[in-house]
């Protein structure tokens, strides 16, 4: 996942209700999907982490005075971006939604 996907993500920003049925029908269980979206969520949130603090640190400055604080604009910008973007969970619940997410479960597999 990278930039653009999140810009181009049709996640929602805000609280949305999703229809139960449909949401755990690939795995007819309601606790195993939220624990499949869910650790898809923390992947997601991982990423997008990994991503903003390489994006800050080309603009970090570094100072041994503690009194001086630089705002940098161009960190702000890129934390307002990233402050605007779909949530990691409903990434990963629009993920699931449109089968984007593989999943097997290891104990039928036997």
């Amino acid at each position: 996942m990278n930039m653009n996907d999140l810009k181009n993500s049709n996640a929602a920003v805000s609280t949305v209700t999703i229809n139960k049925n449909e949401f755990d029908q690939p795995t007819e269980n309601i606790y195993e999907a939220i624990s499949i979206t869910a650790k898809r969520a923390v992947q997601i949130n991982s990423e997008i982490k990994k991503e903003l603090l390489e994006k800050l640190e080309e603009f970090a400055t570094y100072s041994d005075s503690l009194e001086e604080v630089f705002e940098n604009k161009e960190q702000i910008e890129v934390s307002k971006f990233y402050e605007k973007l779909p949530k990691p969970h409903a990434l990963a619940v629009e993920e699931w939604l449109n089968d984007k997410i593989y999943h097997r479960n290891t104990e039928k597999d036997q």
